[in-house]
């Protein structure tokens, strides 16, 4: 099959095995001489380990802990603080303290049961709002930007109205198909690890650490992996370190698998957060100045979390110009499962709030929300809220009209209103958000810490492997960077081919995170097709390599918090109709829109899938999955508990695509997948306050908080 329009949807290179069920997941592996671990985590919440006992092991059964770590006992990631076995103080319940290792699970859990830990305890910090009480000890970090506060202050002296609003996101948990898990294969000469994965290089370099070991003694390969949506991208190095030190010290190969109990309760999840707004408007309801102080709950441990925070700040201003603005944000320390990357890397936490409050804001201008929002869209020229700048053209305003068009939104909201006038139990309301995402690392990431390299491998019959660190996880990219390829080579797709990735036969193309694979990876990929088509000598075996060149922008400093955050932007439009059952609280979805941007698709059908899955998902973290801590435990603890969305929840999903060839990326593409997500949230809360005319500061709004609302509405009307 050759290509000619790169959109033309195509067969997934990984579709028959994936449908027959034939594709092997790392929890079907099974090697010789391979055992079970099961982890002994701790029970409380924060403090100092005085003892630990053990029980006397059956033979062939053994305990592995921090004292047989070759090297530090951390798991590299950016900070020094998250330790592989806890030795000496525990931080949140269900940290890992030591593993059994054996060939029988069963038997395994009865040794768990039988393991003592005493603890001196210490008074715990659970909730971000504790962590903001103490916040001068709780910071992990913090950054601020944006125009000076004295003269925000002097324009607040002339307002006419200075409106503060609170809101606050809860945890977000990743539900992907396939659970974690690892397997160390043990050699004389070398550990090869094998599990489901975003990052192999992370977790190469976690390795490297723990086992102070030479670079050729440790290999890392991405099994099939179900799903990951980010959850996949830190967590995984940890469970990595614990195989493979486990699998050195017994001489074994040894397997770490979880089921959705534990995966649940001591994985990572999206950051809760809470933004305070201060926003100053003149008599017609204008802003003059806008203040933002943003709070992410980091959990037990920095992890990524300052990155979130990053992400989170530099989309506080969402999509708008607004004048004076200023931001400042803080990660908090709680004694509670550590938090991190979830497709979107604080931007959800970010656009829920502003367009919310937005939204909100539009009262005051007696206008409707989305015409109220219009006012304020950045446009191309524009400077970002860092002082970059937005080079590339900006459809957004054909994106709405195209919606206003399609949704009959007008005349929508004329039916609407009239239905709720005379019907007393259902109220039906539309809403919108309208969200952009940057698109790559954030700043100088890709050429400063990143330094992509990818490989291409000819061989004699004139067949093309990819030879890159990425991981395909349900998204695609086996076909649609196979596709980038094939077309530039004018091959069919049949000859060229993706393997599984393996740290011993691929170069460090970099983690499958940040909406970066397609657009940066794609790139260096096509760039390699080129040279090699160039150079391509028949019969011959041939080798090409690409390095990641940064585009020329302005230089970005995270001192200061200035410069081209990311060389492009991906742009989104949602609006969702819904029908609320006063009665009960609960929500029902009757039409969901969405209108993209992102360059050129590589894949049309690929893509809709991306817009379908993430869109589900962001607008289930508007309203259905709810996820709580009580004294530092996760309450939720199976997917019944949490309520992802179901084929009942979910409506047909019109959406369109707005072709818009970015010059830097493979085809004209650019980033796709967290966008999808972003606009959920805020347009099913839009939906639900117009249906019900009240405002709401939080996500998700559940069926409880909104019966609570109605319950204040009833008071306040008898008062």
């Amino acid at each position: 099959m050759r290509l000619k329009d790169i959109s033309t949807p195509v067969p997934k290179k990984d579709h028959k095995d994936k449908v027959s069920g034939q594709l092997p997941y790392i929890s079907d592996v099974k090697v010789d001489n391979m055992v079970y671990g099961v982890l002994y985590r701790s029970p409380i919440a924060y403090g100092k380990i005085k003892s630990i006992y053990v029980p006397t092991l059956p033979e062939g059964y053994d305990v592995v802990g921090a004292e047989d770590i070759p090297g530090p006992n951390y798991v590299k990631i950016i900070k020094q603080d998250q330790p592989i076995f806890a030795n000496e103080w525990v931080n949140y319940i269900g940290e890992p303290i030591l593993m059994l290792v054996g060939k029988d699970l069963n038997t395994l859990y009865g040794l768990r049961d039988k393991v003592k830990v005493e603890f001196e305890e210490h008074q715990p910090i659970y909730t971000l709002d504790e962590a903001i009480d103490q916040i001068s000890s709780a910071s992990f970090v913090s950054y601020e930007f944006g125009k000076g506060l004295d003269i925000i202050s002097a324009i607040e002296q002339d307002a006419h109205q200075i409106v503060e609003e609170e809101y606050t996101t809860g945890y977000q948990e990743h539900v992907y198909l396939e659970p974690q898990g690892m397997l160390a294969v043990y050699k004389d000469d070398e550990i090869v690890v094998h599990g489901s994965m975003q990052a192999l290089y992370y977790i190469k370099n976690a390795l490297l650490s723990a086992l102070a070991c030479g670079d050729d003694e440790v290999r890392v390969v991405q099994s099939p992996t179900g799903g990951g949506f980010g959850g996949k991208e830190e967590f995984p190095s940890m469970m990595a370190c614990h195989v493979a030190i486990a699998a050195n010290a017994v001489k074994k190969s040894v397997m770490l698998v979880f089921d959705r109990h534990e995966d649940m309760v001591v994985t990572t999840k999206r950051h809760p957060a809470k933004f305070k707004y201060r926003t100053a408007l003149d008599k017609e309801g204008n802003i003059l100045s806008m203040c933002v102080d943003v709070f992410l709950d980091g959990g037990a441990n920095e992890g990524l979390s300052s990155v979130v925070l990053q992400r989170s700040l530099l989309n506080s201003a969402g999509v708008y110009n607004i004048p004076h603005f200023h931001a400042k944000g803080h990660v908090l320390k709680t004694n509670t499962v550590p938090n991190g990357a979830f497709r979107g890397f604080g931007a959800p936490q970010s656009f829920a709030g502003i367009e919310s409050h937005m939204g909100h804001l539009s009262k005051y201008a007696q206008l409707d929300p989305l015409e109220y929002k219009r006012k304020y869209l950045v446009k191309q020229g524009d400077p970002t809220i860092t002082k970059g700048n937005f080079r590339d053209p900006i459809l957004m305003e054909e994106m709405i009209e195209d919606l206003l068009d399609a949704s009959d939104y007008n005349k929508k909201k004329e039916e609407f209103q009239r239905f709720n006038q005379q019907n007393l139990r259902y109220k039906k309301g539309i809403g919108t958000s309208v969200f952009l995402h940057g698109c790559g690392f954030t700043g100088s990431g890709e050429r400063d810490h990143i330094k992509a390299t990818v490989k291409l491998v000819k061989s004699k019959d004139g067949k093309v492997l990819l030879k890159i660190s990425n991981s395909d996880m349900g998204q695609g990219i086996y076909t649609t960077l196979s596709k980038i390829v094939a077309k530039e080579l004018d091959l069919p797709l049949e000859q060229v081919s993706y393997p599984d990735p393996d740290t011993k036969e691929v170069p460090d193309s970099g983690p499958t995170v940040a909406s970066r694979t397609t657009m940066i990876v794609g790139k260096l990929l096509e760039r390699a097709a080129k040279k090699l088509k160039a150079e391509w000598k028949s019969g011959e075996e041939q080798e090409v390599f690409e390095h990641y060149v940064h585009r020329e922008m302005i230089p970005w400093d995270e001192k200061t918090f200035t410069g081209d955050a990311y060389p492009a932007y991906s742009w989104g439009v949602n609006f969702v109709e819904v029908e609320v059952d006063t009665l009960t609280g609960i929500v029902k979805l009757e039409k969901v829109y969405g209108n993209y941007e992102v360059g050129k698709a590589i894949d049309d059908r690929i893509m809709k899938g991306q817009i379908d899955g993430g869109l589900a998902q962001g607008l289930a973290y508007g309203y259905l999955e709810k996820m709580t801590t009580k004294q530092g435990k996760i309450q939720q603890k199976s997917i019944s508990d949490y309520g992802p969305p179901t084929s009942l929840d979910v409506v047909p999903i019109e959406s369109k695509l707005f072709d818009n060839p970015y010059a830097d990326g493979p085809s004209g593409a650019k980033g796709a997948g967290e966008l999808t997500l972003i606009g959920g949230a805020p347009a099913v809360q839009s939906a639900i306050e117009d249906a019900l005319q009240t405002s709401f500061q939080q996500i998700p709004v559940t069926a409880e908080v909104i019966m609570e609302s109605l319950e204040r509405k009833l008071v306040n009307r008898v008062d």
